[in-house]
């Protein structure tokens, strides 16, 4: 029996009714804390066991990107762990490799709250948050400080973690539109020795303007700005909205190949309001087509989906795709994965069905696998197109 379906979640979502941003931020303090605490024995002791009840460990899930080892393919998407409190022990958790932020180069509070709901009926999250953060400058910081207490040798750059840290960069609000490569630049170049891959975030709703910066122009400016200064040395990707057309999905990725880019992330959160059954949000009392805000969980499974199939067979299978949108179960997981994910992401399906749902998928694409006769998770990326 899972006991976060069966007891936690029904207390906390039901009875308890309890806000979905100061339950998130509580459950960060206490992850923060064993992350400062892990050499701890008790604390070690507990992420070792954690790990164990929630992993799964098998050569079959294993893949290599951008010279990045990937244990498995489920990772934590941007948006959960916004300043990397919990950066060292995402692994213990079963996760394949984790995307921190996002992070802007300004710190800012967000958006005014209430800016966090949960859609239960529809099995989603609204969220207006604003990239609330402290700022790139306090996250090299964390991360500066995580190393001197670690056995790493201080006196050079961080290796590769136990498992692969995305960083997930955004606009800050202050900055102006014209200015956004810039603002983006500042970011990389304060976080760029911390991160084993960088995601350009162009596609939240949540900052003024901020998806006009999915256009050429605006993009363009800033994948110039930010590879002058790469150099090739890290993986940089976009992060695309799921309400583009797709033609404006082609202008992304021939910029994409312009600017050799390293894959795409597919899909952020949707605007659009159609087939939900939440008519009313409780926490304000207003129909849910007048709340500002993002999408995310089951209602934009299909069209994340549709979007990689797009991506996947536009560009014949070359250009790597991070999947996320609506995974809640093995068979979401194994559907973007056949469309062409070779990674995916969860957030508001782990919220949902709990910390054993990576378990339960990584279980249930081992089975996929073993049924359909493939030896390793890259042979069935894309291999609903072929």
């Amino acid at each position: 029996m899972d006991i976060y379906q069966s007891s936690v979640r029904p207390l906390l979502f039901s009875v308890l009714k309890t806000d979905a941003e100061w339950l998130h931020n509580r459950t960060l303090q206490v992850l923060e804390l064993a992350a400062r605490t892990q050499s701890n024995p008790a604390t070690s002791q507990m992420l070792w066991r954690l790990q164990k009840s929630l992993g799964v460990q098998d050569s079959r899930l294993e893949q290599s990107l951008w010279g990045l080892s990937f244990n498995n393919p489920v990772g934590l998407a941007a948006g959960f762990d916004k300043n990397g409190v919990a950066a060292d022990i995402w692994a213990n958790f079963g996760f394949g490799f984790a995307e921190l932020g996002t992070v802007t180069c300004q710190p800012q509070p967000g958006n005014p709250q209430p800016r966090l709901f949960r859609l239960t009926q529809d099995s989603a999250a609204l969220n207006r948050m604003g990239f609330n953060n402290q700022g790139a400058a306090a996250m090299a910081a964390r991360f500066q400080a995580a190393q001197k207490h670690s056995k790493f040798d201080a006196s050079r750059p961080m290796p590769q973690s136990r498992f692969p840290l995305g960083i997930n960069l955004g606009k800050s609000k202050v900055t102006p539109l014209e200015q956004a490569a810039a603002d983006y630049l500042e970011s990389f170049k304060l976080l760029k020795d911390w991160g084993d891959y960088f995601v350009v975030n162009v596609s939240s709703p949540n900052t003024p303007g901020l998806r006009s910066l999915q256009d050429a122009a605006g993009l363009s400016t800033i994948l110039e700005i930010l590879q002058q200064e790469n150099q090739g040395i890290k993986p940089i990707l976009v992060k695309i909205a799921p309400d583009l057309e797709s033609e404006a999905i082609v202008s992304i990725l021939d910029l994409a190949k312009t600017y050799q880019l390293a894959g795409i992330i597919a899909t952020n959160t949707t605007i659009r309001r159609d087939g939900l059954k939440t008519q009313i949000l409780r926490e304000t009392n207003k129909p849910i087509a007048e709340e500002a805000g993002g999408i995310s969980g089951l209602p934009v499974r299909e069209r994340s989906t549709e979007v990689i199939r797009f991506i996947w067979q536009y560009t014949k299978g070359e250009l790597p795709i991070i999947g996320v949108g609506g995974i809640f179960t093995a068979e979401d997981a194994w559907e973007k994965i056949a469309a062409g994910a070779s990674l995916i992401q969860v957030y508001t399906g782990w919220v949902y069905e709990g910390p054993w749902m990576v378990r339960r998928i990584l279980q249930g694409l081992l089975q996929k696998l073993e049924e359909r006769g493939f030896s390793s998770i890259s042979e069935a990326v894309g291999s609903d197109n072929q």
